[in-house]
């Protein structure tokens, strides 16, 4: 009585080592035209006009209104205390109807509370102010 090892029964039951990699293409074949269908959704462009190298140098110097915001919440027009924020949006609303709009530099103090500036700013776009602009930020460095 003998036994056989290693027979040509053995060999045809051995296991595949190897991985059937046609699943994992079809996933990345999948995801890569996922990735193409969402990239034009994800690129937002911001068109800005910018000057040309001939333009021209402005005529006379813009109007510039500074409006500061204390860390109390006060508001200062030019340096001027204004009572409330209903005095402010009168001098904004009189400052949007001017023929050529002054510069608005909102400068924010350091220890200013965020919802105070954030209200100057929405109350200059809601009155249709267009050359509003943040100053100091330089206090905000470490």
């Amino acid at each position: 009585m003998g036994i056989q090892i290693g027979g040509a029964e053995e060999r045809e039951a051995e296991v595949m080592v190897e991985m059937n990699t046609t699943p994992l293409i079809d996933v990345m074949l999948v995801l890569l035209v996922m990735l193409i269908i969402t990239i034009p959704i994800q690129l937002h462009s911001v068109n800005l006009e910018l000057p040309s190298a001939a333009a021209p140098p402005p005529e006379r110097e813009p109007q510039v209104v500074r409006i500061d915001v204390t860390g109390a919440g006060q508001l200062l027009w030019n340096g001027e205390l204004l009572s409330d924020r209903g005095a402010l949006e009168t001098r904004l609303q009189a400052a949007a109807t001017l023929p050529e709009q002054p510069e608005i530099h909102l400068r924010p103090d350091r220890r200013a509370k965020y919802d105070g500036v954030a209200a100057v700013l929405a109350a200059a776009q809601r009155l249709g102010l267009t050359k509003v602009g943040l100053v100091g930020s330089e206090q905000f460095l470490p």
